[in-house]
């Protein structure tokens, strides 16, 4: 038996949790993935995998019987923005339910470090300014809600039962590692920069920008995008604060540097050589024109500097993980 800390990761088949997986153990942790595959990919997954259901708390328990765990990372959850408009009761029950459950099987087992996956989405409309952790949390869509109530509850558990908990408030994950197999891959792909290779490579046909008259400089909503191996790394920094005895806290991650729709697509088409086809759309329910991080708490606390999230190599890591994962179907 290995003597590495251990650390269970729910939702450790999907994409932000197995760049996490990769991460923790190249910095010499243990992994045991917990995940039940409705949006992860088995061959993601090169550490022992338990399927199983964050609602089911007496598998979520033999989990914790069966390993000494160190801590918990928590990516498990629904996340469409869309999705969450139409169906909220699916978000609130697999989101806030299924960490509750979670938690409940943490504090039998004795378990009281976690570092979560949280969203910029927790803050809702903003201006046209980079938001720090104070900006006041409103969200506009029940993805984002879901995401706001977890973080209260764990401020109560960090108040009530000492528990050790980072949220971690990324904004908009993308890139792929560059050496590895694993990158964006659902079967509902809704993110910009995924569909809109897929639009490239012929594998959709209604890529569409939603909205193009925002109040920003081109009528498309602007965003801040982070590469998925700093986010991946800034997980381990939480984590190793967590196991120092520190008490977590809510984090941005983010470059404090947005882009638009049309800079994003304009950014793709320099580098591929390839044309982006579109249709204009009306804006989607939820979306706010604006959400940049003020990453200078996580880069204090964290040391987060990310080393990989500039546009350029977000759009080359990107692609070359499309290219390897789909083939093109048009000439």
């Amino acid at each position: 038996m290995s003597d590495r800390p251990v650390i269970l990761v729910t939702g450790g088949a999907g994409y932000i949790g197995a760049h996490a997986c990769r991460a923790l153990d190249a910095a010499g942790y243990h992994v045991v993935v917990f995940d039940n595959l409705s949006t992860g990919h088995r061959h993601f997954v090169r550490a022992p995998l338990v399927i199983g259901d964050l609602l089911d708390g007496a598998a979520l328990r033999r989990v914790f019987a069966r390993h000494d765990i160190a801590a918990v990372m928590h990516f498990a959850a629904a996340s469409l923005v869309g999705e969450s408009m139409a169906d909220p009761q699916k978000y609130y029950v697999n989101n806030v339910n299924g960490t509750l459950s979670l938690l409940g099987a943490m504090r039998e087992a004795g378990c009281h470090r976690l570092v979560f996956s949280s969203t910029g989405a927790v803050y809702g409309h903003a201006d046209s300014k980079a938001l720090p952790e104070s900006h006041p949390c409103a969200p506009i869509n029940t993805y984002g809600a879901t995401k706001w109530m977890i973080e209260r509850i764990l401020a109560d558990y960090r108040t009530a039962y000492g528990l050790g908990a980072f949220c971690l408030r990324y904004f908009n994950a993308s890139g792929a590692d560059e050496t590895d197999d694993i990158g964006e891959l659902r079967d509902n792909e809704t993110h910009l920069i995924p569909r809109a290779m897929m639009a490239m490579q012929g594998y959709i046909r209604d890529f569409a920008v939603f909205g193009t008259d925002y109040d920003t400089p081109d009528g498309t909503a602007i965003r801040d995008y982070v590469h998925v191996t700093d986010l991946a790394m800034a997980h381990v920094a939480a984590l190793e604060l967590l196991m120092q005895g520190h008490e977590g806290g809510a984090f941005n991650l983010g470059t404090g540097t947005g882009f638009s729709v049309r800079e994003i697509l304009a950014a793709i088409e320099a580098e591929t050589g390839r044309q982006v086809p579109h249709v204009i759309m009306p804006r989607r329910a939820g979306d706010p024109a604006y959400l940049v991080a003020d990453p200078t708490a996580a880069r204090v606390v964290l040391q987060f500097s990310p080393r990989h999230s500039d546009l350029a190599t977000i759009i080359r890591t990107a692609w070359a993980w499309h290219q390897r994962a789909h083939p093109l179907k048009t000439a």
